[in-house]
């Protein structure tokens, strides 16, 4: 199996993630030879040139929570998605807030002070991304914090889904100043 992103994208690391609490082997390869000019195997799984895409043999699929769903069922075990209705509904909520709320949010911040200045060699919008810091980070974290239970795991008292999809993007903080 190819995974074709960089473990820099929350998305691509959520996928490396919940691939390595399976015990599931991937290959992690650059989406083309240069950044920006996406390869030809990388565009046949990913039409809409988003990261991650993935190949297994002839199959392509792109988009992180798809490729995370094919990979739980290919491997069902370790459960990470659990299937008692309640903590599946609340696990794949966990896994939309990561990926909608917090990388809206953080995608914000981490382009405009990360990949516009030392991948593309612009300066980013610094009030764009101190707004996102000041007025939508904190509710987003203090929902967060409002929501853990004793436990330290989102749902089920035991790493799911939900874990890995609001890790994934918390990652990215440090490299956010």
């Amino acid at each position: 199996m190819i995974l074709y992103g960089s473990s820099l994208s929350p998305f691509v690391r959520k996928v490396l993630a919940f691939a390595g609490e399976k015990g599931i082997e991937i290959e992690l390869k650059p989406t083309g030879d240069a950044p920006g000019q996406p390869g030809a195997e990388f565009l046949a799984a990913s039409p809409l040139r988003k990261m991650p895409a993935l190949a297994d043999g002839d199959y392509r699929l792109a988009d992180s929570s798809a490729i995370i769903q094919y990979l739980e069922a290919l491997h069902p075990e370790p459960n990470l998605i659990p299937t008692e209705p309640r903590a599946r509904g609340r696990t794949i909520w966990f896994e939309e807030y990561g990926d909608t709320i917090l990388m809206g949010c953080g995608g914000k911040i981490f382009f405009n002070r990360v990949v516009a200045p030392r991948f593309l060699g612009r300066p980013g919008d610094d009030d764009v991304a101190d707004a996102a810091e000041r007025e939508e980070l904190p509710p987003i974290l203090a929902y967060l914090d409002s929501v853990i239970p004793e436990s330290g795991f989102l749902v089920d008292d035991r790493l799911t889904l939900a874990d890995l999809a609001i890790a994934s993007p918390m990652a990215n903080l440090p490299y956010m100043g």
